[in-house]
């Protein structure tokens, strides 16, 4: 059981917090609080202790889950791994989020309740429990919600895509391309109608050929940058992930997922990932190689 659960944490999960979505994530948020709060009152009000009316309690509450949002999710998107990241990593950051909002809801107590036990342990851990409550509340509705949103999309983008796939690309002739790496002794000639692929493994590089209906792998010393720089003037060899370079002349399939693209190569059964940054660079390339 604790295998699959850390196995579960190691996921693959999309990271959608960054640009306007996190503006657009704080301000949903906001007004699901404020709505909530005022509307519903879903914890005990005890009205004659208020230094304001209630409807400025809920919207000072409010405001703080906003601005916690923006701090906190703001200053994980200077230092996250789009491509590493994981259902744990979201777990970790919802938690952190709704710790520090539950923090910050029990330091503005003196300005809107009378009560002269505002800074004890007490209201400190209602105010931290409160606020995963509806935290975990929020999050049961938004994540699944924007899971599917992004399913769903990228799906359909992905349909679309194939259905402008050529069934038989007109590639033209080329002539054997002399690839230069970290040893003389391993340069070799590169076909490009053959090339499927290349994957970055540590200091080496796996790059995949056609050969018939299978895909033959060569191992060569070098980075993945090296290869790229060399291959510029072919540009439907496009850098789909940190980790790999693929010819889309040879993609037999667009899949979609929450997550992004998965590429189905010819000739070879693994599928290939689209980083998430890539994508909409990825659609412009695809449709047009």
């Amino acid at each position: 059981m604790s295998a699959n659960f850390k196995d579960f944490l190691k996921q693959p999960y999309p990271y959608y917090f960054k640009g306007k979505n996190l503006w657009i994530l704080a301000a949903v948020i906001f007004g699901m609080s404020m709505a909530f709060n005022y509307f519903f009152e879903p914890f005990v009000v005890y009205r004659p202790e208020h230094k304001v009316s209630y409807f400025w309690i809920s919207m000072i509450h409010s405001l703080n889950a906003f601005l916690c949002v923006l701090l906190i999710i703001g200053l994980n998107n200077l230092r996250v791994n789009e491509d590493r990241w994981t259902v744990g990593n979201e777990i970790a950051l919802i938690s952190g989020v709704l710790l520090l909002i539950g923090v910050s809801q029990f330091l503005v107590r003196d300005l809107i309740y009378n009560n002269p036990d505002n800074w004890s342990m007490r209201y400190f851990l209602e105010e931290v429990r409160n606020t995963f409550m509806v935290g975990v509340l929020f999050a049961v509705i938004l994540v699944p919600m924007n899971y599917l949103r992004l399913m769903k999309a990228h799906l359909k983008t992905a349909k679309s895509l194939n259905s402008q796939q050529q069934s038989d690309f007109s590639l033209e002739r080329e002539k054997l391309l002399p690839i230069v790496t970290q040893q003389k002794s391993d340069d070799f000639d590169l076909n490009p109608e053959e090339f499927l692929f290349a994957k970055s493994e540590g200091n080496y590089l796996e790059i995949y050929f056609e050969k018939g209906d299978k895909a033959k792998k060569v191992l060569k010393r070098m980075t993945l940058k090296e290869l790229e720089s060399q291959l510029q003037s072919f540009p439907h060899f496009f850098k789909t992930h940190r980790s790999f370079l693929v010819n889309l002349q040879k993609v037999a399939q667009v899949k979609g997922n929450a997550q992004g693209y998965q590429l189905e190569i010819k000739s070879h059964s693994d599928s290939l990932p689209v980083s998430r940054g890539m994508i909409d660079d990825f659609e412009r390339k695809y449709k047009v190689s």
